[in-house]
């Protein structure tokens, strides 16, 4: 599995925990609307203020996931895609290089 998909996994169970966390914050302001503890328009803004305050705290623990699966897949030698990349065309040049070493010798 490459760091694409830990990252899409991570995210997806981001994005899911998300959804539950905002459906019950709309739960608790609704019961609390109709324990009439708050009004309806308090508890709307109640539930932007928290959702406000959890998607700004996502950006932040997607970036650090990251960071730390990054580190991770580094400390366990998993080479990145633009260092594979590099090796793949130093072996292209190589296998040019001998074809042409090959092909003067046939001559």
């Amino acid at each position: 599995m490459d760091s694409n998909d830990w990252m899409k996994q991570l995210l997806l169970v981001g994005i899911g925990t998300t959804s539950l966390v905002a459906e019950k914050i709309k739960e608790v302001s609704d019961q609390w609307v109709k324990d009439g503890r708050i009004d309806s328009e308090e508890a709307q803004g109640f539930v932007e203020d928290i959702m406000q305050q959890i998607r700004a705290g996502q950006g932040n623990f997607e970036s650090t996931m990251e960071r730390q699966l990054r580190n991770m897949l580094q400390d366990l030698g998993v080479p990145r895609q633009s260092e594979m990349d590099e090796l793949r065309g130093r072996i292209d040049r190589l296998e040019r290089q001998i074809r042409d070493l090959e092909n003067k010798m046939w001559r």
